[in-house]
Order: C-alpha cells, then sequence, then structure tokens
C-alpha cells in the first residue's frame, strides 16, 4: 500500500553533514521523496510535535526535546512508497542508538545509550525522527507541511515499470 511518512533530520545529523549520506539511503531503496525544506523550529512547533513525551516521559524529557529540536536547523521530508512507515522505521533503527543494529541509520551514525544520556541531563542524540504509525505519520505531516508543499510526479521506475 501507498504511504507517505514524515522523516526529520534533527539537528546533530545537519551538524554532522550527514544530510546527503542518509537522503541517498532512502532513495536508493525507492523511496520518493515529495516534500522536503530546512527549517529552524519554534519552540511551539516542536511542542506541538512532542505533544505526547511529557505525558508519556515527564517535564525534563518534553523540555530536552524541544530543547533539542530548536538547537539548529533540521531536515523535514516527506517521503512516499509502498509501506512506507515501516520500511523507514526498519532503516532508521531503534530509538536508542546503542540499541540500533547495525546497517540502519541509527546503528551506523550513532551509539549513545539512555543511560548515558540521562547521566549527562541531556537528550538522546539519534539522528532523526520517523513517523511510527499511519495515524502519527497523517498528524506529523499535517503539523510540518502545508498541502502546497507536497507534490505528485512520477520516477523513472515508476514511468517503465507500471
Amino acid at each position: 500500500m501507498l504511504e507517505k511518512t514524515l522523516v526529520l533530520l534533527k539537528p546533530d545529523a545537519v551538524q554532522r553533514g550527514l544530510i546527503g549520506e542518509i537522503i541517498s539511503r532512502f532513495e536508493k531503496v525507492g523511496l520518493k521523496i515529495i516534500g522536503m525544506k530546512m527549517v529552524f523550529v519554534t519552540k511551539d512547533l516542536a511542542g506541538k510535535h512532542y505533544f505526547d513525551v511529557e505525558q508519556r516521559h515527564g517535564k525534563k524529557v518534553f523540555d530536552n526535546n524541544v530543547n533539542f529540536l530548536t538547537g539548529g536547523p533540521i531536515i523535514a521530508m516527506c517521503l512516499e512508497g509502498v509501506s512506507a512507515i515501516e520500511i523507514v522505521r526498519k532503516m532508521v533503527g531503534s530509538t536508542e542508538p546503542k540499541a540500533s543494529a547495525p546497517g540502519t541509520i541509527r546503528g551506523d551514525y550513532s551509539h549513545v545509550s539512555y543511560e548515558h544520556a540521562d547521566s549527562k541531563n541531556t537528550i538522546t542524540r539519534n539522528l532523526i525522527h520517523a513517523s511510527s504509525s499511519k495515524d502519527d505519520a497523517k498528524r506529523e505531516l499535517e503539523l510540518w507541511f502545508k498541502k502546497e508543499e507536497l507534490h505528485t510526479y512520477k520516477t523513472v521506475h515508476e514511468i517503465h515499470t507500471l
């Protein structure tokens, strides 16, 4: 089933110069970028994005997440493809970088544990956000993109194989 999903390359991915490497991984598996922009995130937008974190994990975790997401530019992308949400989540790896398998984005480019981040009273820098479900993808895409910022086009593969 064709799906759309949100991917955010967080400030640590941008600051480390991993944008191209990460985007190319998605393109290589055939996911299509139908929206992309660089954004300096406001605290208001970050709070809306992390709307349920305070309830689930407490104010400290919420504040750390908001402060981190607003700490530098991010790349927001809408990816489209068959089972895009599941495929992207598999490629990204576990939310905790230490637990991410080699070959995943987090497994290849980050390693920090929750325990280490907690001991430093900081966020676990894990490079990337990916929508976790169809409902989350719908809500997040509406939050990050206007309808006119998402585009329809055919890739070379679609033109020659469909």
